[in-house]
């Protein structure tokens, strides 16, 4: 209840440009296409502003927008908050904005120095079906090397949840961290999913209890875009980002589509059904809902070992938001509320001795998001974002129990404005975190209270058309580690107007969790050693990447080449090493993940796209600190190589949709657990490794003039998976089961599933 009475008693204000949706000042003229054009901002030699379109009188951002000057093929694109920078044409004065499903635009620039804001009009004569928004893209902006996922690359699956939006992105991979809990991990530049920092709507989300299962937790007919960072994020959204962080935009109460339906099916009994729905009350209040509920009931058992290869699983999920707008004030507030059961482990026909695992998770969210406005000023603001979360997970692992608890209270006060000129700008603020964990697993007993105030400013210069620098750090007070620095800096330099380079380096720090964050490891018999005292984890991570827009074979194509290093100066040590023993230490010695990855995109016809990506990983961790060994080995469970290739074709107006995916996924370091094998030493262990194996994921769906489409798509098609990913699977209470160390590969073959998506036209 504290949480609660906290949260009402800050709810004040949230910076526009914090928020999930842009905001731009009122004043506009018309164009001479009746699209509204406005003055921002003021540049020297290049022009720059916003992408907009018109939702109840309201300006919301389009990401991916197109501009180019007339009769060239110089241009750039939206940023993920509809922004532009473009350098003048001595010569033209005609700039085209053009956007998929809305009139293209043509605007005269008269005067270079005034930026620009454009509004565009949904295109109202094309009866069939349109989409949104451009495919995954690097965000020719962002100093942080960035990539944005569009509701066009979420639609290329089923995406059910956050945890199955990555399927055609090179960056993420995603896999299941055991045979018998379904959570689904995530590995970003060599590293699990606990080390980026996921916001939703930037406020950190998938952190704390919430790690293991908080991907299944975000529906993903709610989403409208994820940013996928790499590398150290802004010091503006904290310190816990490590590798990475992602940001997560959900559908608003003022969107454009007042109404959406999506139903899905799949050929292994899961069933699934969402809506979204907005409405605006009055000229200044809007008001939404988003529904979600799933489930599966039937019991699969594809090796005959006896355990469901997928729990049984019951979730329903909801938020209802709020929103006010007025020409100085912006907020939105609102709940969200979620409840999910599972029951894993061996076949019901087992009764009452059968070994299963049951959890059972209930949270309850509280946000506010306002901004105070300066319509004269609109490079300044001033906010408040403000966070109140109580998170409740119990289980049980055969007969071992677990119950945890999760109270948070997150708060972020923003100030930005200009110095002198745009070419300076400055944000500066205060935040606070109050986590309060409890959890009991056996005899082990772990709570803490972490109350974190912290300080931070990011400066950003501007040289336009050529460099753009973010130089930030922020001092956080922590209650139990002390006072903790945290210094980040991204650099992004244009070396031709195709061609750009990105560097960034920056440290991050977090108190890891280690029941919540390795619960698959718990489905076993292994006895659990917390061998001293956790500390947090410190990291530095260092990252260079290279962009290139060109012509292949007089088609349109683009290279992105990154490489990024994070260096553990401390790291939770999760040894599972020792059969039938699981240790958390921490780190004595080195510890670090290399990532090197190439993709090249290429559009060799209208309307088909193909991509193709290699990622290199070498992660090496030091093993056998407390027991005076140090070895240094390749990190478990991470392939070195992955190699994804992906295809899309579209014909006119969307009304057919074709997408492949094919990925092949390297040898991974498994634990040697062989029969009979007992642990002596690091120096003289047997080292083992998985094989490779290719996976196939495809989907075509048909739209209709109605509103209605359809889709029907399949999942692992090579039908590739694990024969045996469970030890000892008939003595799931003796000394040696063990269902989580051993997981490397597909534990479920083909899947094949249909559903239908409708949005009412307007």
């Amino acid at each position: 209840m504290r949480f609660i009475l906290l949260w009402v008693a800050l709810l004040a204000i949230t910076p526009a440009w914090a928020q999930s949706d842009s905001i731009a000042n009122k004043r506009s003229t018309d164009s001479t296409q009746g699209n509204s054009v406005r003055g921002i901002s003021i540049r020297g030699t290049s022009v720059r502003g916003t992408v907009s379109e018109s939702v109840n009188n309201k300006r919301v951002p389009l990401a991916g927008a197109t501009l180019r000057w007339a009769n060239t093929t110089k241009g750039t694109v939206t940023d993920s908050l509809g922004r532009f920078e473009l350098a003048v044409e001595t010569a033209i004065n005609q700039l085209i904005i053009s956007y998929v499903g809305y009139q293209s635009d043509t605007v005269t620039v008269t005067d270079p120095a005034s930026a620009l804001v454009v509004t565009l009009r949904a295109e109202r004569t094309l009866q069939e079906v349109t989409v949104s928004g451009a495919p995954g893209q690097i965000d020719r902006i962002n100093p942080i090397q960035t990539e944005l996922i569009t509701q066009r690359t979420l639609a290329k699956a089923a995406c059910c949840n956050l945890s199955e939006s990555f399927e055609t992105n090179a960056s993420v991979s995603v896999s299941y961290s055991d045979a018998v809990t379904g959570a689904k991990q995530i590995q970003f530049l060599g590293l699990g999913g606990q080390y980026v920092q996921t916001n939703v709507e930037n406020i950190p989300t998938v952190r704390g209890l919430a790690t293991t299962f908080g991907l299944n937790y975000i529906p993903g007919t709610w989403i409208t875009s994820i940013d996928v960072g790499k590398g150290a994020g802004s010091v503006v959204n904290g310190y816990e980002s490590m590798s990475g962080q992602m940001n997560v935009e959900l559908q608003k109460p003022d969107d454009k589509q007042t109404l959406f339906l999506n139903g899905y099916v799949n050929s292994f009994g899961r069933l699934e059904g969402n809506a979204n729905w907005s409405k605006a009350l009055t000229k200044k209040w809007s008001v939404g809902v988003l529904g979600h509920a799933s489930t599966l009931r039937r019991e699969i058992d594809q090796n005959n070992d006896g355990f469901r290869d997928l729990p049984l699983y019951t979730q329903v999920n909801a938020i209802n938001r709020y929103k006010y707008s007025s020409e100085r004030v912006m907020a939105q507030f609102g709940v969200k509320a979620l409840y999910e059961d599972r029951d894993g482990g061996q076949l019901s026909r087992f009764g009452t001795s059968r070994y299963s695992f049951l959890n059972t998770t209930k949270r309850l969210e509280f946000f506010s998001k306002t901004a105070k406005l300066y319509p004269d000023k609109p490079y300044k603001g001033l906010g408040l974002i403000l966070n109140g979360v109580h998170h409740e997970q119990t289980a049980r692992f055969g007969f071992a129990p677990y119950d945890g608890r999760q109270q948070t209270l997150y708060a972020n006060l923003i100030y930005q404005t200009i110095i002198d000129n745009t070419n300076h700008s400055i944000k500066t603020g205060l935040s606070y975190l109050l986590d309060d964990y409890r959890e009991n697993y056996r005899t082990i007993a772990t709570a803490r209270t972490e109350s974190v105030p912290g300080v931070f400013a990011e400066y950003t210069y501007i040289y336009p058309e050529k460099l753009t620098l973010v130089a930030g750090g922020r001092v956080d007070f922590h209650n139990l580690y002390g006072t903790q620095f945290t210094p980040r800096l991204h650099l992004k330099y244009n070396l031709s107007d195709n061609l750009s380079v990105r560097a960034s380096t920056g440290r991050g720090f977090r108190v890891p969790n280690p029941l919540a964050e390795n619960f698959g490891y718990l489905v076993s018999s292994r006895a659990i050693f917390l061998t001293e005292q956790v500390r947090p984890e410190v990291s530095w991570n260092y990252g260079l990447s290279l962009t290139d827009d060109f012509q292949l074979l007089r088609k349109k194509a683009s290279l992105t080449v990154d490489y990024y290093r994070t260096n553990f100066q401390n790291q939770l040590i999760v040894d599972i090493e020792h059969p039938r023993e699981l240790y958390f230490y921490n780190l004595q010695g080195p510890s670090f993940a290399n990532s090197f990855q190439a993709e090249l995109t290429v559009q060799p016809a209208k309307r088909f796209e193909v991509k193709a990506a290699y990622r290199l990983f070498d992660v090496k961790q030091s093993m056998g600190g407390p027991f005076g060994e140090e070895r240094l080995l390749p990190k478990m469970m991470v392939s070195r190589d992955r190699v994804l290739l992906n295809a899309g074709y579209a014909l006119p107006f969307d009304k057919w949709k074709f997408d492949a995916t094919l990925q092949w996924n390297g040898p991974r370091r498994i634990p040697y657990l062989q029969e009979g094998y007992v642990h002596t030493t690091y120096d003289n262990m047997p080292v083992e490794f998985s094989p490779g194996f290719y996976n196939l994921n495809a989907q075509v769906s048909r739209a209709f003039r109605s509103g209605w489409e359809i889709y029907l798509g399949g999942e692992n098609l090579t039908g590739f998976r694990q024969q045996n990913p469970i030890v000892a699977p008939n003595d799931p209470f003796g000394t040696s089961f063990d269902a989580g160390a051993r997981v490397w590969g597909p534990v479920t073959g083909q899947l094949v599933y249909a559903g239908f998506r409708f949005k009412p036209q307007r």
